[in-house]
């Protein structure tokens, strides 16, 4: 199986406080610099679970690009687009909670347009999985849904990942869901705050609701089947819904419930 990915390949830096931040001065913590970005992460999951990855989007020219493009490609994700601009940089929060809050700067990964597509880039894809970050401004979000035609058009199947009920908030809920419908996946990726922000619109033919450590329930066709997590021990929780999707196209639910498990249960957004 080859699955696209669309959308950022970003500079991660992980940082693990062992108490919450003091205004105005230092608190101890680890930190840690890896390869991230939505995209960057499901195609380094798919891979990691035994599919063919390929991530399509801008990268920065500059060092920190160079080093992330060295990185996706000892693991097995094969590069499309040409590196132009700045390395973009999320900073990831955790706490005790094991829970993480980000800062993103996306870099040159929102200057990604429809008009620097090439249609060869999602040649014999049977997936193709859109960031929605992707849908942030409406340059991003032609991007994309030209990208679905093109990828349709030879075959493949489109899901999409909601990727941050605030996000949605910024751009605006009815904005955000008819950017979603240009797109026109029929396997749509959230997190129940994001279904809740976007009170309940079906936007695709089966919505998968990530619930943590509640596991995740499926909507299809009016219907719902909850499905419990797998047991983990968690660490941090950067990336665990791009596995989680990641194992969902490669392998359905069942290796997706896995695949989030091991992510949570190690630091960082990479397998």
């Amino acid at each position: 199986m080859l699955v696209c990915t669309i959308g950022d390949l970003a500079l991660d830096v992980i940082v693990h406080l062992d108490r919450p931040l003091v205004p105005g001065d230092d608190v101890v913590a680890s930190t840690r610099v890896l390869a991230g970005g939505q995209a960057a992460n499901v195609a380094a999951w798919v891979a990691a679970l035994g599919g063919r990855a390929r991530l399509v989007g801008c990268r920065g020219d500059d060092v920190p690009g160079r080093l992330l493009e060295s990185e996706l490609q000892a693991r097995g994700v094969e590069l499309a687009g040409q590196p132009a601009g700045r390395t973009g940089v999320v900073v990831a929060i955790v706490g005790d909670d094991r829970d993480r809050s980000m800062a993103s700067d996306r870099g040159s990964a929102g200057e990604l347009s429809a008009a620097g597509l090439d249609a060869g880039w999602f040649a014999g894809c049977d997936w193709l999985h859109v960031s929605g970050y992707m849908l942030s401004d409406e340059t991003g979000a032609q991007a994309a849904a030209e990208a679905a035609r093109m990828a349709c058009s030879g075959g493949a199947r489109v899901s999409l990942d909601t990727a941050s009920a605030t996000l949605i908030g910024g751009v605006g809920v009815e904005r955000f869901a008819g950017r979603v419908a240009a797109v026109a996946p029929e396997l749509l990726f959230t997190t129940a705050a994001e279904h809740e922000t976007l009170d309940g619109s079906v936007l695709a033919a089966t919505t998968v609701v990530k619930r943590g450590a509640l596991g995740c329930r499926i909507l299809r066709n009016g219907d719902h089947t909850d499905l419990p997590a797998v047991a983990a021990t968690p660490i941090d929780s950067t990336g665990a819904g791009d596995a989680f999707a990641a194992g969902y196209l490669v392998g359905g639910p069942e290796l997706a419930l896995q695949a989030g498990a091991r992510c949570v249960s190690s630091r960082g957004a990479m397998p």
